[in-house]
Formats: C-alpha cells, sequence, structure tokens
C-alpha cells in the first residue's frame, strides 16, 4: 500500500526508503486498538479458499474494515472482514472482501501486488515495533512477502528475498475474474503461516506456537482502486488508492506497528473469553509521543533535545517519563506496571521488567 510521510514523495513499499524525520504524531490519544481473540483449533483448514472448513464456522468475524485514517474518514464501499485461528502448526487466517468487480493483473511472486486490489497482512510477534512480516495477495492469488528490518520512516529497509517458510495461500472467486460484463460477489481468502517461518520474527525463547492469552500486534490491509472500463477491460485511474484496514492507524501508513491491533490466542475449545487490553498501552502511546516530538525538534534544530520541557509534552497521570539524549540520540523511559518501557531515536520498545 502507499506511504505517505510529509518529508517524502509518496513512496511505493518496495525495498529502501531513505531515513528520514517521521512527521507528527496524528491525534491518536491512548485509544486503545483493536482486539481479536483467536481461539485454537484441532481441525486445520483445507486451503481452498473457500470459508466452508469447521474451524472458520467457529471462529469469530472481526470488526468491519476502516479507512486507514479512522473512522471519521468516509466508510469504506465494499466490506472486508477476517478471522483467525491456529494450531500446534500454523496460524491460519481468512478474509472476506466484497466485490462486485474482481480484477487482478500480476502474475509475478515478489512483484509490488498492491499495484492491483490486495488483501495484505502484518505480523510483529514482540510488539517493538521492529523485525516485522509483510504478506501481500491478490486475486490471481500472487504473492509478496517481505521482512521489514524496522519502519521505513526510521531508516528501514524491505528485505524483498526473505521467503515465509511453508506459507500456503488460496483464492477463491464468488463471480468471474476480469470480465467487467457481470457483477460479483466478491473474493475469499485463506492462507495457513507456519510457526516455523515466524521463529525468526522473535527473539523470545519459544514463542511459537503461542500460549494461552499470548497477543501479537497485528493489522490487516485492504487495497482498492478506482477504475474505468475500456474496450472491455479494468483500467486503473490515475489516483490515488483506497486504504481499508482492520485496526485504524491515523495516517496513511502501514509502517506505523505502534497502531496495530491485537490479535490474543486462546487454547480455550468453548464459552466466551475476553479480550484482554494490553495493559501498557498507554504508557507506549506516551513514549511515542516523546519520538514524535524529539524528531520534530531534530527537524528544526538539527538535535534532540535534552529536556521533556523542550518540546512542551502536557501533563499526563502516567507520571513524568525520565529521558537522558545528546544530539545525536535519546532514550526515554516509563514506568508501568512492574515494567519499565524505553524507547529510543529508532522507535523500538523495549521492555524491562523489575
Amino acid at each position: 500500500m502507499r506511504l505517505t510521510l510529509t518529508v517524502l514523495p509518496l513512496v511505493a513499499a518496495l525495498a529502501t526508503v531513505p531515513a528520514a524525520d517521521p512527521p507528527p504524531l496524528v491525534p491518536a490519544g491512548v485509544e486503545h486498538p483493536r482486539g481479536y481473540v483467536a481461539r485454537k483449533t484441532d481441525t486445520a483448514p483445507k486451503l481452498d479458499g473457500k470459508l466452508d472448513d469447521d474451524c472458520w464456522t467457529a471462529a469469530a468475524w472481526s470488526a468491519d474494515f476502516v479507512d486507514i485514517e479512522g473512522p471519521a474518514k468516509p466508510k469504506p464501499s465494499h466490506r472486508t472482514r477476517m478471522k483467525v485461528t491456529w494450531d500446534e502448526t500454523a496460524l491460519y487466517i481468512a478474509a472476506e472482501l466484497t466485490e462486485p468487480h474482481v480484477w487482478a493483473t500480476l502474475t509475478d511472486h515478489d512483484t509490488v501486488i498492491f499495484a492491483d486490489p490486495d488483501f495484505e497482512v502484518f505480523l510483529d510477534p514482540d510488539g517493538d515495533s521492529h523485525l516485522y512480516g509483510e504478506l501481500e495477495l491478490n486475486a490471481k492469488n500472487t504473492t509478496w512477502d517481505l521482512l521489514l528490518t524496522k519502519p521505513y520512516k526510521d531508516g528501514g529497509r524491505a528485505v524483498n528475498g526473505w521467503e515465509i517458510a511453508g506459507l500456503k495461500t488460496a483464492v477463491h472467486i464468488d463471480g468471474t475474474l476480469n470480465d467487467p460484463s457481470d457483477t460479483d460477489t466478491g473474493w475469499t481468502v485463506e492462507l495457513a503461516w507456519p510457526w516455523a517461518g515466524l521463529t525468526e520474527l522473535t527473539s523470545k525463547p519459544k514463542a511459537t506456537p503461542p500460549a494461552d492469552g499470548d497477543q501479537w500486534r497485528v493489522n490487516f490491509s485492504r487495497v482498492e482502486w478506482d477504475f474505468d472500463i475500456k474496450d472491455g477491460k479494468y483500467v486503473k485511474q490515475k489516483k490515488p488508492e483506497h486504504n481499508w484496514v482492520w485496526s485504524p492507524q491515523g495516517v496513511i501508513d502501514m509502517h506505523r506497528p505502534e497502531r496495530w491491533g491485537y490479535v490474543q490466542f486462546s487454547t480455550k475449545a468453548a464459552g466466551p473469553v475476553a479480550f484482554t487490553p494490553d495493559p501498557h498501552h498507554a504508557a507506549k502511546m506516551l513514549l511515542h509521543e516523546i519520538y514524535y516530538a524529539q524528531h520534530a525538534h531534530h527537524r528544526k534544530h538539527g538535535k534532540f533535545a535534552p529536556r521533556l520541557a523542550d518540546f512542551g509534552l502536557p501533563k499526563s497521570p502516567l507520571g513524568v517519563p525520565e529521558m537522558e539524549a545528546a544530539g545525536f540520540g535519546y532514550e526515554a523511559r516509563l514506568k508501568s506496571g512492574k515494567s519499565m518501557l524505553i524507547i529510543g531515536s529508532d522507535s523500538r520498545i523495549r521492555t524491562e521488567t523489575r
């Protein structure tokens, strides 16, 4: 999907994006991103793109996707929703994309799939905003998998040669592909992302498969393009795409992992399982406010501020963070419960338990 930064032209999330100071934090406040409880299944789905397996019947649908900038923007014209389940072997994801005109053109693996209408998955098991995976696929079931060392705004590079070990994907089209003469219902996606292809995204021992109650930072996106029909073919219009997501980002940039949603894993076979909000979320958002304020200060003065008072953060009931800074970097700390959360100039969140 498109990446929009104040200090950069529009850049495809292709490979290397030059390091640059990130734009100011959008007014996202401390509201908690969306959460989803993924129950463990005894029977893996048959990967054919059809969501008629018992595990999908048992799994709950997510809330409908919204505009990437949030609910204040117009409601998406087509419905998108997802489901997640898992077993000892893999993480399973399903998605339903309603669409009266299903079209796709790209057939080469690891091409820039969001140039077509697509479905995208972003996974950060550690939740530290660094070293995360991205997967995109279109209605032809053409895929693009890439590894991000850190967000583009922090000088991150996409490892385009990275391949998800054992990944399987399938697409089913309820209608006809690339046929403007009829009206389609949409397309559905199934994928199996083996735990073996996720271990390299986390430094935590025995992080996969997850334990009951574990939470990962995850988001899902759908890119949709406006088009014309000319000579019996779909022709993409030359204007920005629509970006519809599960948990809104606040800006047109999927590479703000701190704004992704939470998938909570459950081993409970039946009965209600409540999603547990992250008790450290407000503290993480305050640290990210410092991060964005520091980079705004660096843009103006050519160095990071030595004191929090230099950029006038509002008072917070969470207390006053500690900060050590030099012209070339800084580190801010904030106690949250029994943990000390730490952020630096590269936006990575570290946690020390005390």
